[in-house]
């Protein structure tokens, strides 16, 4: 499948060129340029070792996570905070997706605040045999023939409910805080991931407001891989345009990222058309959010090279004097129409 997108220009030139099965090969991401690159001079802040948190929660899950802090840190002034998921793919700094030089490059010219940045891993529960979690991560791998860490995987991210919300209040920012001062507002709380993970940040701030209020989702699987897995668990993450359009407005702000080439499932649906129903839902809801849709894959390309950019939206009028914010709509991105598709492989 492949597609146009209207109403909005998207961040990549090539955002209107068809692509897909049927149209050639994807494009190439695009290059790392600017700030996603180490610059002369700029001081680098500090990655911690692998650290390792054993969760209750998530009954007898273990989980590694790193702790960047900027050079600077002042203990003495309580910081702003962004959690990644899947994190061990964005600490490399010469990866696809360096997320470290981009942090250092925009906290040393001012252009986002200085924050403190917790990258965590999906968890493991093969210790824990006798948990119910690990009865139920053991049972969807067997349904959908899925390995036990992909599909705890699936059971933290792809679930539309609470529960990881408060993993991360209740377990994992509180152990970062024994070592670090953080800011506890949610106006200061910025979260993000690819995939799974981007439709497990956009959740986070969706069922806890009060944590998160700053999103930015890449290619996120806004589809029905948890749909139905929990009977206590009414809604898949297919449900999440419709959930924005009928339930109450949340007080955060949201980028989206995706392309023409990202993955369809016969088993789930269609990543693209799952996101442009996402940014329709936000658009007509009055969110302040940004969309940028190109023909990328389903890969971290292009997430890495639009980083800079994404986080000086996301982060944008920050000032660390207040506690809360308003979050509203663009003027000129209202006056825009919804998104609109127009076939291109048939």
């Amino acid at each position: 499948m492949s597609l146009h997108l209207s109403a909005q220009q998207p961040a990549s030139p090539v955002a209107q060129q068809p692509g897909g099965p049927n149209s050639g090969p994807a494009p190439a991401p695009p290059p790392l340029t600017g700030d996603a690159l180490q610059h002369p001079g700029v001081p680098e802040g500090v990655l911690s070792k692998r650290l390792t948190l054993r969760s209750q929660i998530y009954d007898g899950m273990v989980s590694d996570y790193w702790i960047y802090v900027p050079s600077q840190y002042d203990p003495k002034k309580p910081t702003a905070v962004m959690v990644f998921q899947d994190g061990e793919g964005y600490i490399n700094r010469k990866g696809d997706h360096p997320a470290l030089n981009v942090l250092d490059n925009l906290i040393a010219q001012g252009k986002i605040p200085v924050i403190i940045a917790v990258f965590t891993n999906p968890g493991d529960i093969s210790a824990s045999p006798n948990t119910l979690t690990y009865k139920f991560v053991e049972a969807y791998g067997k349904k959908w023939s899925r390995t036990l860490k992909d599909s705890m995987r699936s059971t933290e991210y792809d679930t539309v409910s609470d529960r990881y919300g408060r993993f991360l209040h209740d377990e994992l920012l509180p152990t970062v805080a024994k070592s670090y001062s953080l800011r506890t507002d949610a106006y200061s709380h910025a979260i993000t991931g690819l995939s799974s993970g981007g439709i497990c940040a956009f959740n986070a701030a969706w069922q806890r407001p009060q944590d998160f209020s700053r999103v930015i989702s890449w290619i996120g699987s806004f589809t029905s891989i948890q749909w139905q897995e929990d009977p206590a668990v009414a809604d898949g993450g297919q449900d999440y345009p419709e959930k924005i359009l009928r339930e109450d407005h949340r007080n955060v702000r949201v980028w989206l990222q995706d392309g023409s080439n990202d993955q369809e499932n016969p088993k789930y649906g269609s990543w693209p058309m799952a996101n442009i129903r996402m940014a329709n839902a936000l658009k007509l809801k009055g969110y302040d959010f940004r969309f940028s849709f190109g023909t990328g894959p389903h890969t971290a390309g292009v997430g890495g090279a639009e980083f800079a950019d994404e986080m000086m939206w996301l982060w944008r009028g920050y000032d660390p004097a207040k506690t809360a914010e308003t979050f509203t709509q663009d003027v000129d991105e209202g006056a825009k129409p919804p998104f609109r598709v127009g076939i291109v492989n048939r």
